[in-house]
């Protein structure tokens, strides 16, 4: 019974004490990064899956690679931006990396596909995007032989 009791008073006391952390606020924040290049197939087949490579801007040591964002803008039409966390509660440095990044896509539709890679912002603030269409291959009809 000691045991236990000991055990629940270590247990309370951890639990206290994770509890008194005073630091509430976000160090970091969220941001598209841009997109320098994107490698796909030059053709797709419906149903097959793709590994796509993208290539983007890290500017410097505080910002991380999280992820992508994927959108459908339309049946085959898909922006795609990448999503890096930027730390806020240092002092950052320069790096001017160029990294690459994949991430998978299954082809559902028997039309052609367009990307739209995020590449930043123009002069007067509207999205730029590279555009990339990928075909797809179609059977060919030799019915009429």
């Amino acid at each position: 019974m000691k045991r236990l009791s000991l055990l629940l008073g270590l247990v309370l006391v951890f639990f206290g004490s994770v509890g008194c952390n005073n630091d509430d606020g976000v160090n970091f924040h969220f941001e598209a990064l841009e997109i320098v290049n994107a490698q796909l197939p030059d053709a797709f087949e419906l149903n097959e899956q793709y590994e796509i490579t993208v290539t983007y801007n890290r500017p410097d040591d505080c910002t991380f690679f999280e992820g992508f964002d994927v959108s459908q803008n339309d049946t085959t039409v898909r922006s795609v931006v990448v999503v890096g966390s930027v730390l806020t509660d240092r002092e950052c440095n320069e790096t001017g990396d160029q990294v690459t990044a994949t991430f998978n896509f299954v082809v559902l539709h028997d039309q052609d596909y367009r990307f739209r890679f995020w590449q930043g912002e123009d002069e007067n603030g509207e999205p730029l995007y590279l555009e990339v269409i990928v075909p797809i291959n179609r059977p060919t009809d030799n019915s009429n032989r």
